[in-house]
């Protein structure tokens, strides 16, 4: 296959940036496709541990051309602080192997404070927003106000685009939350002392991309977050701002006419999920918390606990679906270890009555998690890799999510590291 996408099918965090990380080896180029720094793609190799937010998993790779598509969107501080950092863990990065569309949208400091203020102005009815800025500048994305990563390139036609762009926002911030206008030469300023760190790195990626593809290279798009965190068809409105989904690829990496040949689908072996809004199989108290503390559950862009609970097969088989996973990699495998039992999530009910269709957002809230339990393998299987050395009842485990959800389980990772994880 020439185009893979690898992308969450749950609420994001399943562990796609160390399949990225693991499968590239076969690639010339990865891609991000969507979303911005509010992404946290924990890596763990030779160099050591790493979460990524906005720079493709792909980086830890000699001879990979990493790309930052159209459908993301770039905090240039952020950004900047991400490549010194990783610069000093001995990573190469150059615009040799860092590429960035020019029509990506560029994360002001005024998206961030907007972003705080309004989480802030919703109080307990809040969305969960990472306070990042990705909501705000998608949507002026979307109201034709935002500034594309391009215009940096020609400094007297972005400050007469700012201009006009911030006399709009700070009526916003002034009027509506009462906040203290921003100036135009502060915002120049910040743009001008990270626009030119990141210049040299824009570049238009459709012609890279289409170039690529036409030289049979093997291209491999990274989603961030996960089906049900998508704009369109995830748990309105605890989504993200942009479209997480495979199908969104060829359209967020620049090059619209490419097409996904492969769909790699990331699922946790239990469910987790960081932010707000339903999640039906969610556990609390001591059952919570043993689970958390085993799987080291906290956000890797935030570090705000993650909620957990059993695999839910319901929100899983429609995160598949919508997907279009054509396999699977199941990842923490070696955290159920503890378990006598391991409840997994079969069906909803909602208003007495049982489902295992994933319910419209609106009715979430009333739905209850609808239990089977299939027996623990109660040992350490971290150190196996060999599908047929697993205990039987790990296997048994795998193969029961498999015919669940209807698509073949490739990957079974038993612990974070790059080698540690079975292929079926």
């Amino acid at each position: 296959m020439s185009t893979c996408a690898i992308v969450g099918i749950n609420w994001g965090d399943e562990g796609k940036g160390r399949m990225v990380d693991l499968i590239s080896s076969s690639y010339d180029i990865v891609v991000r496709y969507q979303g911005g720094n509010n992404a946290g793609h924990t890596v763990v190799n030779e160099y050591g541990k790493f979460a990524l937010n906005l720079i493709p998993s792909g980086i830890f790779r000699k001879n990979i051309v990493n790309v930052l598509g159209t459908g993301t969107v770039v905090d240039l501080e952020h950004l900047s602080g991400e490549i010194n950092k990783l610069k000093s863990a001995g990573i190469a990065i150059s615009p040799e192997n860092l590429k960035i569309s020019d029509r990506a949208m560029i994360v002001f400091p005024f998206h961030k404070q907007q972003d705080v203020l309004e989480e802030q102005r919703l109080a307990d009815k809040k969305y969960g927003s990472t306070k990042r800025g990705i909501a705000p500048v998608y949507s002026d994305k979307f109201q034709k106000k935002g500034v594309h990563m391009g215009e940096l390139l020609y400094p007297q036609k972005i400050k007469s685009h700012l201009e006009s762009i911030l006399e709009w926002k700070n009526l916003i911030l002034k009027n509506v939350y009462g906040a203290d206008p921003y100036r135009l030469q502060d915002i120049l300023a910040w743009t001008e002392c990270f626009g030119e760190i990141l210049s040299p790195y824009i570049t238009d990626t459709g012609i890279l991309l289409r170039k690529a593809n036409a030289e049979g290279k093997k291209i491999l798009f990274e989603a961030q977050l996960g089906a049900l965190r998508d704009i369109d068809y995830g748990i309105y409105p605890y989504t993200s701002s942009s479209n997480p989904l495979a199908s969104y690829a060829p359209i967020g990496c620049g090059a619209p006419d490419l097409r996904v040949d492969e769909v790699v689908g990331v699922v946790k072996a239990y469910s987790t999920c960081v932010g707000e809004g339903p999640f039906t199989s969610e556990w609390f108290g001591e059952d919570a918390d043993r689970l958390r503390e085993a799987g080291g559950e906290y956000g890797a862009a935030t570090g705000r606990p993650r909620r957990v609970g059993p695999m839910d097969i319901v929100a899983t088989n429609y995160g598949v679906q919508v997907q279009g996973a054509t396999c699977i990699a199941l990842t923490k495998m070696d955290i159920l270890s503890y378990l006598d039992k391991i409840p997994v999530c079969t069906a909803y009910e909602i208003n007495g009555q049982k489902t295992t269709d994933f319910p419209f957002h609106a009715i979430l809230d009333e739905a209850k998690p609808v239990y089977e339990f299939l027996p623990g393998w109660k040992c350490d299987i971290s150190s196996v890799r060999n599908y047929e050395a697993l205990p039987s009842e790990a296997r048994e485990y795998v193969e029961y999510i498999e015919k669940k959800i209807n698509c073949p389980i490739k990957y079974v990772s038993v612990g974070p590291g790059r080698d540690e994880i079975i292929l079926r």
